[in-house]
């Protein structure tokens, strides 16, 4: 069975950083007081995380992780639905995501274009709610 979990700022979050540390290679930081973490489990057992965080008027995207060993079972695309349909239920107009330039074409089938030219590795990339509506990617239903 697979399933997701979310987990608010005052939670336990050893299992959101155990994940963290593994996929990016560090663990708690000053985003964790603003953010709410989601956990996908495959069998019972933690595989992949992400967060999802308001921050200058915007809602944010960031961490979307799934361990090495678990990739390609469509835990990451699990992960970005359960964000993208928690900002649209708390209102969102945008939801913006800081990425590696090379992870473009998996954030792009969700609807997430560069915001500006970028001048480095990473680009910073933004979704509008009107995309994300009717979209099978999100779960989400036009009204």
């Amino acid at each position: 069975m697979v399933e997701g979990r979310w987990f608010a700022q005052e939670d336990d979050l050893t299992q959101p950083l155990a994940i963290r540390r593994a996929v990016f290679g560090r663990g708690r930081d000053a985003l964790d007081a603003l953010a709410r973490q989601v956990v996908v489990y495959g069998g019972g057992v933690p595989v992949g995380t992400a967060r999802l965080w308001w921050a200058d008027g915007a809602f944010w995207m960031g961490d979307v992780g799934v361990l090495s060993a678990e990739r390609g079972k469509g835990y990451g695309d699990l992960l970005v639905r359960l964000v993208l349909y928690k900002a649209v239920s708390h209102a969102a107009a945008y939801v913006y995501l800081d990425c590696p330039r090379s992870l473009e074409p998996f954030f792009a089938r969700y609807g997430f274009a560069p915001t500006e030219e970028a001048q480095s590795d990473t680009l910073t990339l933004r979704v509008s709610a009107d995309t994300m509506n009717g979209c099978a990617h999100c779960g989400h239903a036009a009204p």
